[in-house]
């Protein structure tokens, strides 16, 4: 490994050779950016809606070129109306958040439960009102919620079910996908997702009215520029062959400089952290990122497969070692392990000395909505709601479990944890 290049958990974490080449070559195709010839080589994203449909089992998927306009289009496709509740957990980020503000309608914050992560059902029942019109289950970190009781509550309450699948792509609970669960479903396929084609997304559907206005939604809604589409082509090459490999030297001045000369995009655009509408959402995934992101598809249970390997590295490594509390295994539930979450009173200050010796491990979620510099009163969020949220916020650590985390350099991250 180069001595300078951080192991890192979110800096394009999945990108292997050939998706630097992928994008290397279509940085010089600039025809093929928006719209490929079908008649030549077929349509890329109508390929991975296909493919991706057939892999969950559901009979509409619908791309787009991230998950939050999925979700947003989601919402907008649904008969809502101005001011009605959707009940999601805190501890998530404000890409959850903010298409049900855009939409017009109102996020009522769910406390989460402290072993899973995932929603606390105690809370959800307190918090259905009358203007309760949706609920919408992250499954975090890959683990599958406790599908069975949500649905019980949506059933009895006249709730509408949405997925938010951005962590959980090939999870399943009791053998069945994550995603085919709700009236609809939505996936990312972010820089640091699942897989990754550095912006993108799926919205996923059985019903038929649904997917009528999601697909004319999607028509009419366009593409993004051309230059944004150059910005993501842009980032597996130099993060890979430039900003990671000096990370340690000037990378990391050089990543901030590129992003402040908006030559690379951010994860998260600033009016996002205050609850605004940047222009490029919500727009159609254009070819040249489904045509990464059909890349990455096809890779998935290689991926999956290492993750749950490391991740068994991971436990049966820190299992004896009391200061950290393990993430859960519960039955019936297959977890993917996006991330390896450990508990730890001082995690923040664990995390700060773990940069300084180059390992970048994570802090998802260091604040109730992430990432910190969110505007909590602009994603309407009261300090108090939800205080296991608050506390997990303080007390957890990701450990890196994507493909190009090798067991060596696992051990590196091990090795430090058993000296704190």
């Amino acid at each position: 490994m180069n001595p300078f290049q951080p192991i890192s958990i979110s800096l394009s974490p999945n990108t292997e050779k050939d998706d630097i080449w992928l994008a290397l070559k279509l940085i010089f195709h600039p025809w093929r950016w928006k719209k490929e010839n079908s008649a030549i080589a077929g349509i890329s994203d109508t390929r991975l809606e296909e493919e991706f449909k057939k892999y969950l089992g559901v009979k509409y998927a619908i791309s787009f070129n991230s998950g939050r306009s999925a979700f947003l289009t989601i919402l907008k496709s649904l008969d809502l109306k101005e001011g009605d509740e959707v009940l999601l957990q805190a501890f998530t980020c404000n890409a959850a958040v903010n298409p049900i503000i855009w939409s017009g309608l109102k996020p009522v914050y769910v406390d989460c439960d402290e072993k899973t992560f995932n929603i606390d059902i105690g809370d959800l029942k307190r918090k259905i009102t009358p203007r309760s019109r949706v609920v919408m289950v992250q499954h975090t970190f890959g683990l599958p919620a406790d599908l069975n009781e949500i649905l019980e509550i949506c059933r009895k309450n006249n709730l509408i079910l949405i997925e938010d699948c951005a962590h959980s792509l090939g999870a399943e609970y009791y053998g069945k996908k994550i995603g085919t669960f709700g009236k609809a479903a939505f996936f990312s396929f972010s820089r640091d997702k699942v897989i990754s084609s550095v912006y993108g997304g799926m919205a996923v559907t059985d019903d038929d009215n649904l997917a009528k206005k999601l697909r004319e939604y999607q028509k009419e809604i366009g593409y993004p520029s051309n230059f944004w589409i150059f910005q993501q082509l842009l980032h597996p090459i130099l993060m890979n062959y430039l900003i990671l490999p000096t990370y340690s030297i000037f990378g990391k001045y050089l990543l901030v400089l590129l992003q402040w000369f908006q030559v690379l995009s951010k994860a998260v655009h600033w009016k996002e952290k205050r609850g605004e509408k940047p222009s490029y959402f919500p727009k159609k995934l254009p070819n040249a990122l489904a045509i990464l992101a059909l890349n990455q598809f096809r890779k998935l249970e290689r991926f999956n497969q290492h993750r749950k390997e490391l991740s068994s590295f991971y436990y049966n490594e820190l299992k004896e070692l009391s200061s950290f509390e393990l993430p859960p295994d519960p039955k019936n539930r297959k977890q993917i392990f996006l991330r390896f979450t450990l508990k730890h009173p001082k995690a923040h200050e664990i995390i700060k000395r773990a940069w300084a010796k180059n390992l970048l491990i994570g802090d998802w979620y260091e604040c109730p909505i992430s990432p910190h510099d969110t505007k909590l009163d602009k994603m309407e969020y009261k300090l108090g709601s939800c205080p296991k949220a608050e506390k997990l916020a303080k007390e957890t650590l990701n450990l890196p479990t994507h493909i190009n985390i090798s067991k060596k350099e696992a051990q590196k991250i091990i090795t430090f944890l058993k000296t704190l």
